[in-house]
């Protein structure tokens, strides 16, 4: 079983970012994830002030100070960067990090970081449909012998060469962001390799909403024809280890239902009920960045049991 840590680069520091990644690559960890937002989410506008690290760029730093933890996001928005030339930026890291890069990505969601900067902000429906698009572009570059063409709505491609290829074979997977029952993971069973329950989302962190995702995505590979074990299964789960009740009450109704938290027995329970169902990682979140023995409490009480 593996495990992983989203580390929040949002009102931080990049000392205390720093310390993190520092303590997971000496630890048992196997993945580091940062998020990929410009404003601090989904804070009050008085924060948006506060520090707001840059997703891939810090991912693209963390692959320099380490050797052995697989990296990526939770999760990219399509909105930010033309998909091109962030197939380009995956394969370069892909290689600077031998294999160790997973492209993940979303439609993307944060409508004020997009008035924030000027960037548009399409309807659902649009984003859904440049999502697909660009899911679909990204891994005809990645699985391609030679130059691509492409003539989506959204985007196209005129004999575009990715030199370098992908370092990993047959290809960088490619994780599709959000649950969403009819477009999303429709998208994941097309042109995706890794589904990810996502705890922030609002969803519940319960093994029923789980089984009932996985169903789901099974149906849409059934309908497009591909093979459901292709696509591994993930969750990012925000938690926190404590005996005090109204604490764990507290963080669960601050940080929402798709959050875990409790008494250590309580969560090595609940998380081997996800192993049970087939689940291939587990990122946790809300581990405070910086804080050396809380990243070390996860690890020795939870991750340690599950070799």
């Amino acid at each position: 079983m593996k495990f992983g840590v989203q580390v929040n680069c949002y009102r931080q520091t990049w000392k205390g970012i720093r310390t993190s990644i520092e303590t997971m690559e000496a630890g048992r960890w196997n993945s580091l994830w940062f998020a990929d937002h410009f404003v601090p989410p989904p804070g009050p506008r008085e924060d948006e002030p506060l520090t707001a690290f840059e997703g891939y760029t810090l991912i693209a730093v963390a692959a320099g100070m380490t050797k052995r933890l697989k990296l990526g996001h939770l999760v990219l928005g399509n909105t930010y960067r033309n998909p091109a030339l962030l197939a380009k930026m995956a394969t370069t890291l892909d290689h600077a990090s031998e294999g160790r890069f997973t492209l993940a990505l979303g439609a993307g969601w944060f409508r004020r970081e997009h008035e924030a900067y000027g960037w548009d902000f399409p309807t659902m429906k649009e984003r859904q449909d440049r999502f697909q698009e660009a899911c679909e572009l990204i891994r005809m570059l990645f699985t391609a012998d030679g130059p691509v063409d492409y003539n989506g709505q959204y985007y196209k491609l005129d004999q575009a060469p990715l030199s370098p290829g992908c370092y990993q074979k047959p290809h960088i997977p490619i994780m599709v962001g959000g649950t969403g029952e009819r477009r999303t993971l429709r998208t994941l069973a097309m042109h995706g390799d890794i589904m990810n329950l996502d705890g922030w989302a609002g969803q519940g962190m319960s093994i029923e909403v789980f089984r009932h995702k996985v169903n789901v995505l099974r149906q849409h590979c059934e309908d497009v024809g591909r093979e459901p074990g292709e696509i591994k299964l993930t969750a990012l789960m925000p938690l926190q280890i404590t005996d005090d009740k109204e604490k764990a009450q507290e963080f669960i109704r601050r940080l929402g239902s798709g959050s875990m938290a409790g008494p250590r027995n309580y969560l090595v329970d609940r998380i081997g009920e996800f192993i049970a169902e087939g689940i291939d990682e587990i990122m946790f979140g809300a581990i405070p960045t910086g804080d050396v023995e809380a990243f070390q409490q996860v690890e020795e009480e939870i991750v340690a049991v599950f070799p």
